[in-house]
């Protein structure tokens, strides 16, 4: 199919461009439903069902995480080089790969190290899908609408991969209870065919030319604004890995709908406030928004009925909904346009790093403290992201593509 060029439409509206943005959106919506389909079932059945301890509890989600910040720059470089399209569609195999090896999963109870082994594989595929998926169809999107809109397209990004969490985690727990663990893996595949049927007419966009950077240029350059968002991204995998055990542990019931909340919290604050970042800026957005996430956590730190845990975990997923885009925003603008690719694979490696990272490390905290403490945790991650995006924020020549073409 023919390339579109990468510019902006001309007199385009609001209107128009979310309309160009749409199509590539649903497809990291399919993408993060797949993903949240197994997220509040996956605790519970190595857990509670297999038999082992808390660690490969949360180990069973974060082994997604590796897989993608171990793909996330080739991810970059592959949209840089051969196109986002081809990117989203390698992604989307990959993501009914994994629930193929799901599927098989449920029929493997009676072997609890065998079905654990696969679980392992499904996640690490997955892993690789979500990167490429992802990251292409987020220059996909910046590349039909034009980079002026790059806030517009992150912030869509996340609407639809956290609204696709939000929708999976308690259909995942009602697919689970009516056919089990292998229809868990049998809708995962069906969504990945639904993505390729609608991914597979839209064209792709034209190629940037130019000379790529070398990664070490692309990590230095987006280092800072990564590790703020790695720190921040630690409630979030908190609260993914470890809600559904701590509700079980307190003995309260409906699980998932924490993980709702977040999600809807999440969704909402995007909806009302992506257009904050054009108008105020990506770090002062990034700092009203990590202030609201370290209350969230602190709520649910202080937790004693569902009522408050539920509340925490709406406010935690309002405040991070936007220090994504927000801190994204400001990332992108370190590098030339042949490298967004990149230096957007590069920097969602640091949350990708920090989802991997938290699931054992929060499981290590619950062997040893309990479950209460591991927000107090993430809200102390939170806060040192604070003081680092503030640090960035007083530095506002931080980073510039012509600082960096004379450091060469």
């Amino acid at each position: 199919m023919s390339a579109t060029a990468t510019t902006s439409i001309p007199g385009s509206t609001s209107g128009s461009v979310t309309r160009r943005i749409l199509p590539t959106s649903l497809q990291i919506f399919l993408c993060y439903l797949a993903i949240g389909l197994p997220m509040a079932v996956l605790p519970s059945v190595v857990h509670l069902q297999l038999g082992f301890n808390t660690v490969l509890a949360g180990l069973a989600i974060s082994a997604q995480y590796v897989a993608t910040v171990l793909s996330r720059p080739q991810a970059g470089r592959m949209a840089d080089s051969v196109g986002a399209r081809r990117t989203v569609l390698s992604g989307l195999v990959a993501c009914g790969a994994s629930g193929i090896c799901l599927f098989f999963c449920g029929f493997l109870g009676f072997l609890p190290l065998a079905c654990l082994s696969l679980i392992f594989v499904s996640r690490l595929i997955l892993g690789f899908g979500e990167s490429w998926l992802a990251t292409g169809s987020c220059l996909w999107g910046i590349g039909r609408v034009g980079q002026e809109h790059t806030a517009k397209v992150i912030s869509w990004s996340g609407i639809c991969s956290y609204g696709g969490i939000a929708i999976g985690a308690p259909l995942g727990v009602w697919i689970v209870r009516a056919w089990g663990l292998s229809g868990v893996g049998l809708v995962s595949v069906g969504i990945s065919c639904l993505g390729l049927l609608t991914a597979w007419p839209i064209g792709e966009v034209a190629v940037p030319e130019g000379e790529p950077m070398a990664f070490r240029h692309v990590l230095s350059r987006v280092f800072p604004h990564g590790m703020s968002l790695a720190l921040a991204t630690t409630g979030f995998g908190t609260i993914a890995s470890f809600m559904v055990l701590f509700y079980a542990h307190r003995h309260w019931p409906d699980a998932a709908f924490a993980l709702t909340s977040f999600g809807v919290a999440f969704v909402t604050a995007r909806l009302l406030f992506g257009h904050a970042i054009d108008r105020w800026g990506g770090f002062r957005v990034a700092l009203v928004c990590l202030s609201v996430e370290i209350a969230g956590l602190v709520f649910l730190w202080l937790a004693y009925v569902p009522a408050l845990a539920f509340t925490g975990a709406a406010l935690t997923g309002f405040g991070f909904s936007l220090v994504f885009p927000a801190l994204g925003v400001e990332a992108v603008r370190c590098v030339t346009p042949e490298n967004r690719g990149s230096a957007l694979g590069v920097f969602t490696a640091f949350a990708d790093l920090s989802l991997g990272m938290t699931g054992p490390v929060v499981g290590l905290i619950v062997a040893g403290l309990g479950y209460a403490p591991i927000f107090l945790f993430a809200a102390l991650m939170a806060a040192v992201s604070l003081g680092m995006t503030l640090i960035l924020h007083r530095r506002p020549s931080y980073g510039s593509p012509v600082g960096f073409a004379a450091a060469d």
